[in-house]
């Protein structure tokens, strides 16, 4: 196709940040709306990245020819964003997590089938180069059979931070805490690394915040098709804010993942990679983003597929919302 032409919309601090990575690939793509209920963060994003300010999508479709519609709203309104942009024949792509409830992604998934265009989950770790050679050696048998995980995500947020927004903390547009807002990530890269997840068992808990509806610690057990075990740790209770970090485990070697970086591949800590500094809580986002864009535009192109699509994102929300169930039911919950 010509150069293809995005809307964003949602103009906050993630929507900024797709702003950048659209004007590293200026040579690739033409942005041409910025959407914002918040008109003023619309005209000052589009001001800095290009394009026109508009207060919705609706408004940015009736008044330009639009390709590509990335979504970077509150979780909560994910759907009907990536909805509306569907149903009007449009690409999508969509922050993290698609939606805060696997019914809610399906409601994406048929309008996706609907429309037969392209849709991506922004899940950028998956192309980071420490998943890539984590996930190749898992593939070559390199790691043997694989038995267990550990996703684990060891950050601090201040109070500030959720009085920051109205949405934040929210059942409604977080979705979730710890692990559906921060932990959705290494979820993600846990399942990718241990396949199919069919069960999971949780409890989480409210301990240092205030004025939020949802979990800033949660702590689980997934069991997964294969027969292997994973554990889930996520909390923004964790002062000053250490890493997020990942370990699978196999019966002939180990890959652990730490603040993005390869810190163990093999059977040999001769093996490992950079190690990060101690006490790192990334504030910054990585050329991932970028990498996933590029992806993106060879699809529209016809010369690769979609690398995360809205199933492969489903699983990580079926995990989340199947451990929040468990903790308010002290039940394991079977995941279809």
């Amino acid at each position: 196709m010509s150069t293809p032409t995005f809307a964003l919309v949602g103009a906050g601090v993630i929507g900024r940040h797709h702003g950048l990575v659209m004007s590293q690939l200026a040579d690739r793509l033409e942005l041409v709306a910025v959407a914002d209920v918040e008109k003023g963060r619309a005209e000052q994003l589009a001001a800095e990245r290009g394009g026109r300010p508009y207060g919705s999508l609706t408004e940015a479709l009736a008044a330009e020819d639009v390709d590509v519609v990335v979504v970077c709203t509150p979780t909560g309104r994910h759907g009907e964003v990536a909805i509306e942009a569907l149903d009007a024949g449009k690409h999508v792509i969509v922050e993290k997590p698609a939606e805060i409830t696997v019914a809610r992604t399906d409601e994406i998934i048929a309008a996706r089938q609907r429309a037969g265009t392209l849709v991506t989950v922004v899940s950028q770790h998956r192309f980071d180069p420490s998943t890539q050679a984590t996930l190749t050696a898992i593939a070559r048998g390199e790691l043997g059979r694989v038995t267990s995980g550990i996703a684990s995500i060891d950050w601090w947020r201040t109070q500030d931070y959720y009085d920051s927004g109205d949405w934040r903390g929210t059942w409604e547009l977080d979705g979730g805490g710890a692990l559906m807002n921060q932990g959705v990530h290494t979820v993600d890269l846990l399942i990718a690394a241990l396949g199919r997840p069919v069960e999971v068992f949780a409890y989480t808990g409210t301990l240092a915040h205030e004025r939020i509806e949802v979990e800033d610690v949660a702590a689980g057990v997934v069991r997964f098709e294969s027969g292997a075990l994973g554990v889930l740790h996520a909390t923004t209770s964790a002062y000053p804010g250490l890493s997020a970090r990942l370990q699978v485990h196999g019966d002939r070697g180990s890959a652990v993942i730490d603040d993005d970086q390869l810190v163990f591949l093999g059977d040999s800590r001769e093996a490992a990679g950079a190690v990060p500094t101690a006490g790192a809580n990334p504030g910054t986002l990585s050329d991932a983003h970028r990498l996933q864009y590029l992806n993106f535009l060879a699809a529209l192109d016809g010369t690769e597929e979609i690398r995360v699509d809205l199933e492969t994102n489903r699983r990580s929300i079926a995990v989340i919302t199947g451990a929040y169930e468990s903790a308010r039911t002290g039940r394991p919950v079977r995941l279809s």
